[in-house]
């Protein structure tokens, strides 16, 4: 029996431009499961959907059940109210092209409290790695700090290290030009970042067997 992964992301209300514009630059809709011709570079991210990652994809622990991955997000998104979030512009981070806030999120910022609680309230649910995914993980060039994330939580990129950021490619190798690739989702996404944003709900997605594309399950809104 294959092992559903869930993860929790924050993704544009379905009827935002900005949503309308991420899934046709990845070439699918994760929510009505509309597909597109897929596009060069962007097969990582047109499998994860188009999102920004508050709770990395985990298996449930054994004996834990979906209904109670429910519960505890509608337990979480209740106590939330909604918030608006920073403008968002076309960048690099590490060797990908992403979505990421015009000024930074510190750590007092209600989007980064957002995250560090999906993280801690839904880890109890969360089934710790197994040896493939640590090796992988191992592999990893990490920072000291990563890597005790890594150890505890499950993911490196998580509290201190968490970033905001709506991936738009795969990983471009070394001496890839990106001028024309910036140019292109800047010219894509500027109509849709000129609207104003909220972070209302969250987004739950699910990998139904391994390797398999993520698919938008629900939205629970914030404050029940």
């Amino acid at each position: 029996m294959t092992t559903p992964r869930y993860a929790v992301y924050w993704a544009p209300p379905s009827d935002h431009p900005l949503w309308r514009a991420g899934c046709a630059w990845l070439g699918r809709d994760p929510e009505s499961g509309a597909e597109q011709a897929a596009r060069p570079q962007r097969a990582a991210p047109r499998r994860y959907g188009f999102h920004a990652t508050l709770k990395p994809p985990f298996a449930l622990r054994e004996r834990r059940t979906p209904a109670e991955l429910d519960a505890a997000l509608a337990t979480l998104a209740a106590g939330l109210r909604p918030f608006r979030l920073r403008p968002l512009r076309v960048d690099v981070l590490n060797d990908f092209v992403a979505l990421r806030p015009c000024e930074p999120v510190d750590a007092l910022h209600p989007l980064r409290a957002l995250a560090d609680a999906c993280v801690r309230e839904l880890d109890p649910l969360r089934r710790p790695a197994g040896p493939d995914e640590r090796a992988r993980r191992a592999a990893l060039a990490l920072g000291e700090d990563e890597r005790e994330l890594l150890a505890r939580w499950g993911y490196p990129w998580v509290f201190d290290a968490w970033r905001f950021h709506m991936t738009l490619t795969d990983g471009l190798p070394p001496g890839t030009p990106r001028d024309a690739l910036l140019a292109e989702a800047a010219d894509h996404f500027a109509p849709a970042l000129a609207e104003p944003l909220r972070c209302d709900a969250l987004a739950l997605f699910v990998e139904d067997t391994p390797g398999a594309d993520f698919r938008l399950a629900r939205r629970i809104p914030f404050g029940g």
